[in-house]
């Protein structure tokens, strides 16, 4: 009975932080709505959901490997709803966060830095999807607007001959820039401004401090560079002429 009063107050608690949120943003005429309240509403309905599932899932690398793979196609249909939802940016997304999370969690087990196991394996995947999704969504929409701001100049570059990935270089490599810095920053502040939850979590799982300062850098590595391939993907696929919005009178 104990526990769950403590888990009704925990939830009661929360629910006040996130009605006060939406109140605020309310009074500074924000557009939210009330969407901060029913996003913690929905983070507990689905962690609840997950520590059931975990009970079992955690027991095998197949049943790891499923849960990842619902993580990824949520992961690519919520990037796609920010973006535009269609089949060409749906497929990009896809492949572009596949390919990132794949090759930094690939990395990661097979180089030896952390240990092979269904619960890593869960960990570190878990952590890798979420990154990379913000990363898409981010590189992509920052690259849509490149299209449009600058869809004159790219159109002219077209008219002279250019190719297409030359004529959107530096709007790509902008987009990536905007979608990387957040990680980049947080992995310079990690320790100083930033408490990363894997190193908190490692810790209060039993960890030495060493041990899971170890975890945290091969997690924030991995983030690195499954951000990068992500970005550097999405926006190559992006910047083409199917996404790019024709001047007046001319059909891209």
């Amino acid at each position: 009975m104990t526990d769950w009063l403590n888990i009704t107050r925990i939830v009661a608690v929360c629910m006040l932080m996130a009605a006060v949120a939406t109140w605020l943003l309310w009074q500074a005429r924000s557009r939210h709505g009330f969407a901060p309240l029913t996003a913690i509403l929905r983070a507990a309905v689905q962690l609840a959901a997950l520590v059931v599932i975990l009970q079992f899932m955690i027991t095998s690398v197949w049943w790891v490997l499923l849960w990842l793979a619902v993580m990824l196609v949520v992961a690519a249909l919520t990037a796609t709803r920010s973006i535009r939802f269609d089949r060409i940016v749906l497929r990009a997304v896809l492949l572009s966060i596949l390919s990132g999370a794949t090759v930094g969690v690939l990395v990661a087990f097979a180089t030896g830095a952390v240990e092979f196991g269904a619960q890593y394996l869960l960990a570190i995947g878990g952590i890798v999807i979420g990154n990379s999704m913000s990363v898409a969504t981010l590189s992509a929409k920052r690259m849509r607007e490149q299209l449009v701001d600058h869809r004159d100049e790219i159109f002219g570059w077209l008219a002279l001959g250019a190719t297409m990935r030359f004529a959107t270089a530096r709007f790509r490599a902008e987009a990536v820039r905007l979608a990387t810095t957040p990680n980049i920053d947080q992995s310079k502040t990690t320790g100083l401004v930033v408490l990363p939850g894997a190193f908190t979590g490692a810790v209060f799982a039993g960890a030495s401090p060493v041990e899971a300062g170890l975890f945290q850098i091969v997690v924030l590595s991995t983030i690195m560079l499954s951000s990068a391939i992500t970005a550097v993907l999405v926006t190559e696929q992006l910047g083409s002429p199917q996404q790019l919005p024709a001047p007046d009178g001319a059909v891209a």
